[in-house]
């Protein structure tokens, strides 16, 4: 069965750092690029960073730039992502999420397979 367990959420000040991480196992982990998603209350389903398959590629969105960080263990399956100077808007459910291609991409729905997702809150 294909599984991805995204953990490493919790309460953090703002400021704050957290890494997240996503297990991967139940497909060929070297042939997929992997995608983190946000989404927070009433709000749209966001992405926030990508690696790709070979983890020599990443991808940020704007806002996150400068202050997250993304890192894949090909021989753990697991990638990880760093969440360094948190704020507020950070706030959110952090879903991670594989495509099936070695390249990233913004739009959630080329990702056919995703994790149950990981709650980050960040007090102001």
């Amino acid at each position: 069965d294909v599984q991805l367990q995204a953990s490493g959420g919790g309460l953090v000040q703002t400021g704050g750092s957290l890494r997240l991480s996503c297990a991967a196992s139940g497909f060929p982990f070297d042939d997929y690029a992997i995608g983190w998603f946000r989404q927070a209350p009433g709000r749209e389903r966001e992405g926030v960073s990508c690696i790709n398959s070979s983890g020599r590629s990443t991808v940020f969105t704007d806002s996150v730039k400068g202050r997250f960080n993304i890192s894949s263990d090909n021989a753990k399956n697991v990638v990880y992502m760093q969440m360094n100077s948190l704020k507020p808007e950070d706030m959110a459910l952090y879903y991670c999420a594989a495509r099936p291609d070695s390249y990233c991409s913004r739009y959630w729905s080329r990702y056919n397979h995703w994790g149950q997702g990981t709650l980050v809150t960040v007090s102001s």
